[in-house]
């Protein structure tokens, strides 16, 4: 079929270079010339594994194309996605809609024949409402049907996540338009993802809803965390404890310094507000967003506390920028809370990110970059694991500790044991745990 993908962004470019390697043929565009004329070039945009050797390759075989303008493409398309960025909008925490709306108005200024419009941005419902009424004004006589698809990809593992979905959600009443979108992910039917067509309000809201749930899984165990700290209790053995329990999971239960990044923050904001705008209103995602923005907060007095209670004039090694492995997007992290909080009590930051220092620069003045883990943490009173890159997970400690002035090791992803770090020299703090906890692990 051939597909327009209006956003060349992270789920635009991920979502336009798989369905291309399906066999579609897929124009992907966006209005930056720079990065239309970077991914022509062979330059991606964003870090996410696998995704330069895939955009290559369909590029290559001709299905795969860039451009700066929509209207040709939208013309003699049979699909076209709309996958713009939809951030928070600033004072209320509500979705800001202007680029879906203004694709809108450009897509139905371009169409002929028989075109299905899919929102693939994450929005609040009653958003597809909106923009067919914006496409029926500005295109009267269209042959159009709008559609909601939202995406369901992690960064980091985008490209598996989309060739194989646990579910593809598809808001629509139009028989026309499900056809076009089961025809659209058929090469799937191998993978037997299921297909669940829904109303289009009830596809928008499954989206925030799936967020919200897995934002609030995350924040209830970083509160089990802390109460395991007060009673000596291990949070990694309790979480493994519930989640073997099939109703419960044990995904999205390990404890850390709380969830960031370019979905769950804005995600949970805009559907508080799309609640309370319904004179529905949420309590427990207000809570989670409460509970997840002063936890950001309470990890750099954590690690003043592993300091003696004073960091002035010590510095602080900070190992992971990005809110997750895998990626550069330093959106909402927990790492810029954590060292705002260092520096505020006085405290010199050196930090390393494997991919996330170039975003990193522009968001964290003061602080010191260096090349690598050991480079960090030459000549630190203390040594914080924010983000758990796999390039953390076997340092040399002792290398660590020789490069140190003062061996303090604060995990805050527990990747290392006390027992192992103490053995090497350090004074180990993790996230709720106790030292030496491993009675009754399960086998």
């Amino acid at each position: 079929m051939r597909i327009v993908m209006v956003g060349a962004g992270y789920v635009g470019l991920v979502s336009g270079a798989c369905l291309a390697d399906f066999g579609h043929a897929v124009t992907c565009v966006d209005r930056d010339p720079d990065k239309i004329a970077a991914l022509e070039a062979g330059r991606m945009p964003i870090y996410e594994p696998g995704l330069d050797a895939l955009v290559a390759e369909n590029v290559r075989q001709g299905r795969l194309a860039f451009r700066t303008r929509l209207h040709e493409a939208v013309a003699e398309a049979d699909a076209v996605f709309i996958a713009v960025g939809t951030p928070s909008r600033r004072g209320d925490g509500f979705a800001d809609l202007s680029f879906v709306f203004a694709a809108a108005r450009e897509i139905a200024a371009a169409l002929t024949g028989h075109t299905v419009v899919i929102t693939k941005s994450t929005v609040p419902v009653g958003t597809g409402d909106e923009v067919e009424r914006i496409i029926r004004e500005t295109a009267p006589d269209a042959d159009v049907a709008v559609v909601s698809n939202p995406e369901f990809l992690r960064e980091g593992a985008a490209i598996a996540d989309f060739k194989r979905p646990d579910r593809i959600v598809v808001g629509t009443e139009d028989p026309r338009a499900e056809a076009v979108l089961r025809e659209i992910y058929r090469p799937l039917y191998l993978n037997a993802a299921p297909i669940l067509v829904t109303g289009r309000r009830t596809a928008e809201l499954t989206k925030y809803a799936a967020n919200a749930f897995l934002a609030t899984k995350i924040t209830f165990i970083n509160e089990i965390a802390d109460l395991c700290e007060a009673v000596g209790a291990d949070v990694q053995q309790v979480a493994r404890g519930i989640g073997l329990d099939g109703r419960i999971g044990t995904k999205f239960l390990h404890a850390g310094p709380g969830y960031g990044g370019s979905c769950f923050p804005k995600d949970t904001l805009a559907l508080v507000k799309t609640a309370q705008d319904a004179a529905s209103p949420l309590r427990i995602v207000e809570t989670v967003v409460a509970v997840n923005d002063s936890r950001k907060r309470a990890m750099a007095r954590k690690v003043i506390r592993a300091c003696g209670g004073n960091v002035r004039d010590k510095t602080v090694a900070v190992l992971g920028l990005t809110f997750k492995p895998d990626t550069d997007d330093m959106r909402e992290a927990p790492a810029l809370a954590v060292i705002a909080g260092l520096q505020d009590a006085g405290a010199r930051v050196r930090a390393y990110d494997p991919e996330g220092m170039d975003q990193a620069r522009a968001l964290l003045p003061g602080v010191a970059f260096t090349g690598d883990a050991y480079d960090c943490a030459e000549g630190a009173d203390a040594l914080v694991i924010v983000t758990e890159w796999n390039a953390f997970r076997a340092l040399d400690l002792d290398r660590l500790r020789a490069a140190m002035r003062t061996p303090v090791l604060v995990d805050l992803r527990n990747i290392y044991d006390a027992a192992s770090a103490e053995r090497h020299g350090f004074t180990y703090q993790g996230i709720g745990r106790v030292k030496d906890c491993t009675a009754g692990q399960a086998s």
